[in-house]
């Protein structure tokens, strides 16, 4: 007879986060009477300047969503349909689309084991003739060695571009995640830090990638609507901005609710075998959006995929980020000699081990204490040590 699940309503890894409704309701009731509901609304440009502020950064264009940011942010940076994009293998499928659809070739890199962010001594032995740039990911928020990057980049004379759709908020030696590389892009889909509905944005503060990033965002049109250039559709309506707004002003107050998560977790799995909490980086801010264990089969007795199976029998719908790499996923695997070269075996490891958790404002001490009991259960089980 099947067991009855620990949890009758699923636990989600990615809940929204939402802010004041009657406040959202105002500002699309205001947008509703201007009768202004696209192409760059005055809801718009006050994201886009706010965004700005929080990333440090002079330019923002707000975008649809983050993965026609990437496009528009590799072609407004000069990489060119053809040439070779470095990328880790350890993100999320959209990364390496973002770049396939706009033309380039992703070519994967392995990561560093402790942070899970692209290795820059192996994104150098990738480095080629065709090469156009590196796009390195902020995974889990944890931000890439960008002091590396940069003077990578540099050397080889590439464009530089984050995947920052994790980090928005975060730090690196202090400074907002935001104004590093050519441009960075963050993600304001539903279930990020910041949502807006669906959305994204493009930071930079060099002045002509903006200027170039506005017009391939808008179809190609200048400001005074003449065509300057080739350009897609992937405008932020003035309704999801409204969202992002409302979405803004409880940053503070999401930090903390993931921070104590976090905690949570780390009390309720201390001492539990071959079971860690993946650390954010030391010294910095960070919106701890995501709460991720590794499972060491070793240690555990277990493998990751039987904690995770334990969950989900539970309700608990943890998810096996990034499982499996990018590289072994289609188009990818069947062009190996194209997009992976080389070996990734830190890359090919992490997607065994690693396990996202339900947090945000839809979680709790009790939930987070019953997903807590199923793991243990699930470690110290029989098969475990």
């Amino acid at each position: 007879m099947p067991r009855t699940p620990m949890f009758s309503e699923p636990l989600h890894v990615g809940r929204p986060n939402v802010g004041d409704r009657d406040r959202l309701l105002r500002l699309i009731n205001d947008a509703l009477d201007r009768l202004w509901l696209t192409n760059n609304g005055p809801l718009v440009r006050e994201f886009e300047e706010k965004v700005a502020e929080r990333a440090g950064t002079r330019h923002c264009v707000a975008v649809a969503n983050a993965t026609s940011g990437m496009q528009i942010a590799a072609t407004a940076a000069g990489v060119r349909p053809g040439q070779e994009v470095i990328i880790p293998a350890f993100t999320w499928i959209a990364t390496p689309h973002a770049m396939e659809w706009a033309g380039m070739v992703p070519v994967f890199c392995d990561v560093d084991e402790e942070s899970g962010t692209i290795d820059p001594e192996h994104a150098e032995k990738l480095i080629g003739p065709r090469t156009g740039g590196i796009l390195g990911v902020h995974v889990y928020g944890r931000p890439c060695p960008v002091d590396e990057l940069t003077d990578l980049a540099g050397r080889h004379g590439l464009s530089l571009l984050f995947d920052a759709a994790h980090a928005f908020g975060n730090t690196y030696r202090q400074r907002p995640v935001g104004g590093f590389g050519t441009a960075e892009v963050f993600s304001f889909h539903a279930t990020k830090f910041v949502n807006s509905f669906e959305g994204g944005a493009i930071v930079t503060n060099d002045d002509g990638l903006a200027e170039r990033a506005r017009a391939l965002h808008h179809l190609g049109l200048g400001p005074g609507r003449e065509i300057v250039s080739r350009g897609t559709n992937a405008r932020m309506s003035e309704i999801h901005a409204a969202m992002g707004l409302v979405s803004l002003e409880i940053t503070d107050e999401l930090m903390e609710v993931n921070r104590r998560n976090e905690q949570w977790y780390r009390d309720g799995l201390a001492g539990l075998p071959g079971v860690t909490v993946r650390p954010q980086a030391p010294g910095e801010r960070a919106n701890r959006q995501y709460v991720v264990i590794d499972v060491d089969e070793r240690a555990a007795g277990v493998h990751r995929d039987a904690v995770h199976d334990a969950l989900h029998e539970n309700n608990v719908l943890s998810r096996r980020y990034f499982h499996p790499g990018c590289h072994l996923s289609e188009p990818y695997r069947a062009a190996p000699a194209v997009h992976a070269p080389l070996p990734l075996p830190v890359t090919e490891a992490l997607t065994e081990r690693v396990l996202a958790l339900p947090s945000g404002t839809a979680v709790g001490s009790v939930e987070i204490a019953g997903v807590c009991e199923i793991i243990a259960r699930t470690v110290t089980g029989p098969r475990g040590v």
